[in-house]
């Protein structure tokens, strides 16, 4: 058996992340008060991550599978470094540095932990036996904890679902799927004692904001007044009340789709979610169509994923979910996330250029 390789990458996806990644520009301008610097940092952290792009997608599905075990071995090596070493800023420790540059050593495992656990699942014949499945769960559990420990929840959720997908897609007996939710039900217990007070503070809010219109419902107040604000058109771009008098806060990251919203009103927010939904069809194909196991789950990963960012983001800014420190993929203003979400899309064009022919 042999790979062979298409030389182009697929139109679709860099149609998609092209407009998105433009439309970040636009509303950064907006939601930064008109910061040029701010803009051209971010247009080359664009830049960046389209090289890390185009660099992943040149990686073989088959390179993909052998190299797994070492990248989360060294994923988790990097957690561990941050708890004792890690830079901290706004009551976290997350950061790394490498000399002048910084990086999340988090943003690594929303990619190694799908591939470590679609490797682990595919050594032996699917469905997966009870063995594979602990084995994968604790592949998962490790790294969340160690992220939540940081603290960064929305992180480790993240990297939680993206594990979680691959198990899922791998194709559960009923029985085992019992199993996963009795254990889900015991662990979360667990879980809720282990977050700090704020967090759970945040949880609890979710169903009466207005019972901390200061603290902990603020966030979700403020961004459902400027989605509401902007009706059917919007108010025009860089014209947005609640930006521009600063209400809505982290309007530039987490909550620059309030920031749209209001600008560009239902009819905008509704297009921008339209094009998301291509993106996530479009991964979602890929996956289908995929040449092998690895292949199938790591794609079907990685597309479902995206768009959990994006739901969790939404509902997060609409106020049906909990604030948990999800940034808006492809939107929001940083350098990490935006090269892990590309590096992604690399992986999901080389998983689509790879076609199998049997010698």
């Amino acid at each position: 058996m042999k790979q062979e390789k298409e030389s182009q990458l697929d139109s679709t996806l860099i149609t998609c992340i092209i407009l998105l990644s433009g439309l970040s520009l636009v509303v950064l301008y907006s939601a930064s008060g008109q910061n040029i610097d701010m803009l051209v940092r971010q247009l080359i952290r664009i830049g960046v991550a389209f090289c890390v792009m185009l660099a992943c997608s040149r990686c073989s599905p088959g390179m993909l599978s052998r190299w797994s075990p070492r990248v989360y071995l060294i994923g988790l090596a990097l957690l561990a470094l941050v708890l004792f070493f890690g830079l901290i800023g706004k009551g976290s420790q997350r950061w790394l540095a490498l000399g002048a540059f910084q990086f999340q050593p988090s943003e690594i495992m929303k990619l190694a932990v799908p591939m470590m656990v679609a490797w682990v699942l595919t050594r032996n014949p699917l469905p997966p036996s009870l063995k594979s499945l602990t084995a994968a769960f604790l592949i998962v559990v490790i790294p969340a904890g160690l992220v939540i420990r940081q603290p960064d929840l929305g992180t480790a959720i993240l990297i939680g679902v993206s594990g979680l997908l691959v198990i899922f897609l791998s194709g559960m007996r009923w029985q085992q799927i019992l199993y996963l939710i009795v254990l889900f039900a015991v662990v979360t217990p667990i879980l809720w004692t282990g977050l700090h007070e704020y967090q759970q503070q945040r949880v609890m809010t979710l169903f009466d904001p207005w019972s901390d219109p200061l603290g902990a419902g603020y966030h979700t107040i403020q961004s459902t007044i400027a989605i509401g604000s902007g009706g059917t058109y919007g108010k025009g771009w860089l014209n947005g009340s609640q930006s521009r008098l600063e209400f809505i806060p982290e309007r530039d990251t987490d909550f620059i789709f309030a920031v749209f919203a209001e600008e560009f009103g239902l009819f905008g927010a509704a297009l921008l979610l339209i094009l998301y939904l291509v993106l996530v069809v479009r991964c979602i194909m890929i996956a289908f169509y995929a040449y092998d196991t690895y292949s199938r789950l790591l794609a079907g990963s990685i597309g479902l994923t995206f768009f959990f960012y994006l739901f969790v983001n939404v509902g997060m800014v609409a106020g049906i979910l909990p604030v948990v420190g999800v940034p808006l993929p492809l939107m929001s203003y940083g350098g990490t996330s935006m090269v892990t979400l590309m590096a992604g899309f690399g992986i999901l064009m080389s998983i689509k250029t790879t076609k199998r022919f049997m010698t």
